[in-house]
């Protein structure tokens, strides 16, 4: 009975320690050697441009003097006569967040074109908003001396999403951040931070691309993190965060719960032993 006992303590102790996080599970930019620096020890920002998809939405606005009449040219609303800080006003739309910007932006349609009433179709899908922007401004210079207008095409800022698998992570949802650059450290830290149920060594980045969608794995944990072209976000992107297996089963996420969970085990485990002997 003694030698069995042992054997049973022996095993729970050990199921313990190996169930318990350590600090390599939960610290962010551990050293690595593969890190790139350059003479001055900084990193390099690796920052993919953003191309514009289908069904993105833009927000334009002409800026021109009051005297300039731009609303006859560019404005929906073909107001005439007011002025071009009032049009602005009103072409942004008296709501606000992402509704407003929804039902008064200009949406890219099926064919990757965008619509300016006053100058036409433009071509949107696969390239960046300042080259969008070159070209409507190149058309405004039509209409009005150079230099006397100025087109302003923006992004309603950096628009993700963070999906957890378990719902105490209590950060899934969407999310717009105005800002133009932002990294997946950054965007967690808005949100709260990791608890230590989320594997920080898994993370899924879901970023869509003009041909298509990409799926990536990052490691939080590593310091070359921030060399990946895809630790700095894009409008669209998708963060994933995956559970560790042992949080599943109530292991690692605390000490005390780790401990409590092993006890109720190695009782289990011994009220069955006992009852198997008395049989």
């Amino acid at each position: 009975m003694m030698k069995h006992t042992k054997i049973i303590l022996f095993l729970f102790t050990s199921f313990v320690f190996t169930s318990c996080i350590t600090t390599r599970e939960v610290q962010y930019l551990q050293p690595s050697e593969s890190l790139t620096i350059d003479g001055e020890g900084l990193v390099s920002y690796n920052v993919q441009e953003y191309r514009v998809t289908k069904n993105d939405i833009l927000d334009l606005n002409i800026i021109t003097t009051p005297d300039g009449d731009a609303a006859q040219f560019y404005s929906r609303l073909n107001t005439d006569g007011t002025a071009m800080s009032e049009i602005t006003s009103r072409m942004r739309g008296s709501g606000n967040g992402s509704n407003r910007f929804y039902f008064n932006g200009i949406k890219v349609n099926s064919k990757g074109e965008i619509y300016v009433f006053g100058i036409g179709y433009i071509k949107a899908e696969g390239r960046t908003v300042e080259e969008i922007s070159q070209e409507i401004q190149t058309e405004v210079n039509k209409n009005f001396l150079e230099g006397k207008s100025e087109v302003r095409l923006n992004l309603d800022g950096i628009h993700y999403f963070i999906l957890g698998d378990l719902e105490s992570t209590g950060m899934t949802g969407e999310k717009t951040a105005y800002t133009q650059r932002l990294n997946i450290l950054e965007a967690i830290a808005l949100n709260g931070g990791l608890n230590r149920s989320v594997d920080r060594k898994n993370v899924t980045l879901q970023r869509k691309y003009p041909e298509g969608i990409k799926m990536v794995k990052l490691d939080l944990t590593r310091e070359d993190l921030v060399n990946s072209p895809y630790f700095w976000l894009q409008n669209g992107d998708m963060i994933l965060l995956n559970t560790r297996q042992k949080n599943f089963y109530g292991f690692g996420r605390e000490p005390i719960q780790t401990l409590t969970t092993g006890v109720s085990l190695m009782t289990t485990a011994l009220t069955i032993y006992l009852l198997i002997n008395r049989l």
